[in-house]
């Protein structure tokens, strides 16, 4: 059964955030917080974690939409092509933040997506998740949990969240409360930026 672990996000425990990591290392599956809905991830350099992933999500690890959640932008070059001025300004202005940018994927992505030609690329802004994202020196592929009822869409809280995810995954990390919006996703692969999905981050930014 999973372990229920808390971690304020004004000020992450180092404690308990290389609990996490830890798991993380060793193939497992969390549940966190981020600036939006509540995510399941695990490490991106890890096959058989993802395998899981995609088998919980009821899908083909490669044809999977999984997003790569990072601490900064320092991670883009590994896994990203070269992108433009414009483009990286309107990173630098949206994130950290409610946004996934959908970029042109380059040919240093891990084994497990070898063969995609774009990446989700996430910055939230959320203490948690950007502490685990560090202290686990690379990034953390994530997707959303989904509710089963189709009027809440997804849970928010915590407690709920482990009842249903405890047999399925090996932490569900409280970062209290979390948000009913999934991020707004932005296609920047054809020079335009392309609105996929209006979530919670502003259009402003564009």
């Amino acid at each position: 059964m999973a372990e229920f672990i808390k971690i304020y996000n004004e000020n992450p425990n180092q404690k308990e955030i290389d609990k996490v990591v830890k798991v993380l290392k060793n193939g497992g599956l969390i549940i966190y917080p981020t600036d939006t809905v509540y995510g399941l991830g695990c490490d991106i350099t890890n096959t058989k974690a993802l395998e899981k992933i995609a088998k919980i999500k009821g899908i083909k690890l490669d044809k999977a939409n999984f997003s790569f959640v990072c601490n900064d932008l320092s991670h883009l070059s590994d896994y990203v092509k070269q992108i433009d001025s414009p483009t990286f300004k309107l990173l630098k202005r949206a994130l950290p933040g409610p946004y996934t940018f959908i970029l042109p994927g380059s040919n240093n992505l891990p084994k497990a997506f070898k063969k995609r030609k774009t990446v989700g690329i996430r910055i939230p802004d959320n203490n948690i998740a950007r502490t685990l994202v560090a202290a686990l020196g690379n990034p953390i592929v994530s997707t959303s949990i989904r509710d089963d009822d189709d009027v809440l869409e997804y849970t928010t809280d915590p407690e709920l969240i482990f009842e249903k995810w405890k047999n399925l995954v090996d932490i569900v990390v409280d970062g209290g409360y979390g948000d009913n919006y999934a991020s707004t996703v932005i296609d920047l692969t054809f020079g335009e930026p392309e609105i996929v999905r209006e979530g919670k981050g502003s259009l402003d930014i564009l």
